[in-house]
């Protein structure tokens, strides 16, 4: 085969792969991050990690007999060269789009993803896991965790690791180091002591003298193995994993095959128990904007492979996460109590721009949405103003923290939830769908809603005034609605909604920013012949009881809409309506929440509209709440 052959043309899944020598694995790897680059340049997307990994993707899946032996990426996000070696290349430039693959790894998309993953640090557990089942089974397929850095910084991820040294099940654990610098200088000598100790002479004279010490008094024998381990850890590093269970191997300099296949080999033919394998990566390898670039290019929006220049969409309104943090600034600014939490998504919460404004009321805890919790119900003790900014879907992983660290004792931490509703691209594993359900059922919490970005201005001021029990105002991904911004935040009155628009026949009461939808229906409903009264209820806990009954007085036709699930705003709502009899008469109530499903990754407004949460969805279903009798003098479909 000439030179300059694409291999990759050659290659569908990794059994191609492992057709060819190991002196053709550095060319396949070349290709695969270029067409890695291409594919995320039309996509966008996680571009960074996937191009720290690309050469210990290919020296995996040449080692490796995927996907018989299981291969598990930690989050995801580094998974797209595996994507395109596991028979997905000719669907990788639908990548985060509608009906397309998945930005993560996902068991219905392919078998070589044997796990799913998007939040981190999941991965040693649900090896462990597999593992186990091989073991009861008694099959000898071997169970790969690829963790990075920062995912470790995840208590799970130890647990996870305590409990397999315990069980003693043979588990390898690649962790990908591109950041952390816990490695000393990775070289030639680094790479032949991982050679040797994890090689078959190495292991048996190992076990030779382990035999021979058992036949030691146990002071004595006990004193050889410390003797042993910490000489061996003097030259790898690696003593805190030794500790909890498992053989430290490394560290190995991830881009070079030379050092990886040989390696990789020698722990695939091990038999002892939990293996740890530490390689070093640089993030963004190979492509030298990512490689200059502070983020390391990390998510990316599409640009030109050529300069590495990002598109830039204009933006007709601040995004609701800029508007968080620089509200915050302002309200910090007057108030030295306030600090900002958030683990490890500083970027993604607007706690980065805080951070430049006041860096020492910033704390990055890491992926550690536990220990945010509980740190700022410590700070709350003490008098200081936590704001625990986290995704909604993130905070999920702090939830017995919120109820028995924050809830129960009362403590004015506030929570700010980005990604509120559905997210787009990133699909159901980061939708903001639970957080009202979840938090609401939680004696002494407040839960608000922006309904647009001049209303989070005023709810950042609202939760910075709130010292009375924990409080929770949620947003979501993206643009504003383009309202005029207030230029300070101004209190809410806790528990109290506004009126939008007057009507008398018809009333739509928005929790959140489907308050623009509402207003649009309303407008196609009044073109109609039926009057609407479109109402803002701000709070979900507590209800402004006394607008929800005029509604209810005042209307035919009551509709609640939420960008949340089954159990929020709405069930409130219609729990009130009953316990004061407001159902006894001719109202007609229907709640709009997201449906019972995951629903998979898309633009948003085709998600909402899935959904049935758009403007044409609150149309129809107010004319199918009226009945075709009551509506029959409406003409016209429903809008658009």
């Amino acid at each position: 085969m000439p030179v300059d052959t694409p291999l990759l043309d050659t290659i569908v899944t990794p059994h191609d792969l492992r057709k060819l020598p190991e002196d053709k694995l550095r060319q396949v790897a070349d290709e695969l991050r270029a067409e890695t680059i291409d594919a995320v340049s039309v996509t966008g997307g996680h571009l960074g990690a996937g191009l720290g990994v690309v050469e210990l993707t290919v020296a995996l899946h040449h080692i490796f007999d995927t996907p018989d032996d299981r291969l598990i990426w930690d989050v995801g996000h580094q998974a797209y060269p595996h994507k395109i070696l596991t028979g997905r290349r000719d669907r990788i430039r639908s990548l985060r789009m509608g009906g397309g693959l998945s930005g993560f790894t996902k068991r219905a998309e392919s078998e070589y993803d044997p796990f799913g993953a998007a939040h981190s640090s999941t991965s040693i557990s649900a090896g462990l896991g597999m593992a186990v089942a091989r073991d009861l089974d008694g099959r000898k397929n071997n169970v790969i965790a690829v963790i990075g850095d920062g995912a470790m910084s995840a208590g799970m991820a130890y647990e996870a690791m305590n409990n397999a040294g315990a069980m003693h099940s043979r588990l390898i654990v690649v962790l990908n180091d591109n950041d952390m610098s816990i490695a000393p200088p990775v070289g030639a000598m680094s790479a032949y002591l991982a050679r040797l100790v994890s090689g078959r002479t190495y292991r048996s004279l190992r076990e030779v003298a382990k035999q021979l010490t058992r036949r030691l008094p146990k002071i004595i024998s006990e004193k050889a193995a410390r003797a042993e381990e910490y000489a061996r850890a003097f030259w790898t590093g690696g003593t805190m994993f030794e500790e909890l269970g498992f053989y430290y191997v490394g560290p190995i300099d991830g881009h070079n095959l030379d050092h990886l296949l040989p390696v990789l080999k020698n722990v695939r033919d091990m038999e002892t128990g939990p293996i740890l394998v530490h390689v070093v990566t640089q993030k963004g390898k190979g492509y030298a904007p990512a490689e200059a670039a502070s983020d390391k290019y990390h998510g990316v929006v599409t640009f030109d492979v050529v300069t590495g220049a990002q598109a830039k969409a204009k933006a007709n309104a601040p995004a609701y996460t800029r508007v968080f943090g620089e509200s915050l600034i302002r309200e910090a600014d007057r108030d030295d109590r306030i600090v900002a939490i958030t683990a490890a998504m500083p970027s993604g919460t607007g706690v980065d721009l805080f951070s430049k404004a006041h860096p020492k009321r910033t704390f990055d805890v890491g992926i550690a949405e536990q220990h945010a919790v509980t740190f700022a119900a410590g700070l709350a003790t003490e008098g200081y103003k936590p704001f625990c900014a986290i995704y909604s879907t993130f905070l999920q992983r702090g939830y017995d923290q919120i109820v028995h660290d924050v809830a129960i004792q009362n403590l004015p931490v506030r929570f700010a939830l980005d990604r509120a509703g559905l997210v787009g691209a990133d699909g159901p594993t980061h939708a903001g769908s639970f957080d009202v359900a979840y938090l609401g059922c939680l004696p002494n919490f407040t839960i608000m809603a922006a309904a647009d970005e001049a209303e989070l201005v005023h709810m950042v001021a609202t939760a910075a005034a709130h010292d009375s029990g924990p409080i929770a105002l949620r947003y979501p991904r993206g643009e504003g609605v383009g309202v005029e911004m207030p230029e300070q935040g101004v209190p809410l009155e806790i528990g109290k909604g506004r009126i939008v628009r007057e009507g008398s026949r018809v009333a739509i009461l928005s929790f959140g920013t489907r308050l623009a939808e509402a207003l649009k229906a309303a407008e196609d409903l009044e073109a109609r012949g039926l009057s609407t009264t479109v109402a803002d209820a701000r709070f979900a806990k507590p209800l402004d009881e006394a607008l929800i009954l005029r509604l209810a007085r005042e209307h035919e036709v009551l509709i609640t809409i939420e960008e949340g699930s089954i159990g929020g705003f709405g069930s409130y709502v219609l729990h009130l309506l009953a316990e004061n009899g407001a159902l006894d008469g001719g109202l007609k109530v229907r709640s709009m929440v997201m449906p019972d499903v995951f629903i998979d990754h898309d633009k948003p407004d085709r998600m909402y509209a899935q959904a049935g949460l758009d403007a044409r969805s609150i149309v129809t279903k107010v004319f199918e709440t009226l009945g075709a009798g009551a509506g029959a003098s409406v003409s016209g479909p429903a809008a658009g």
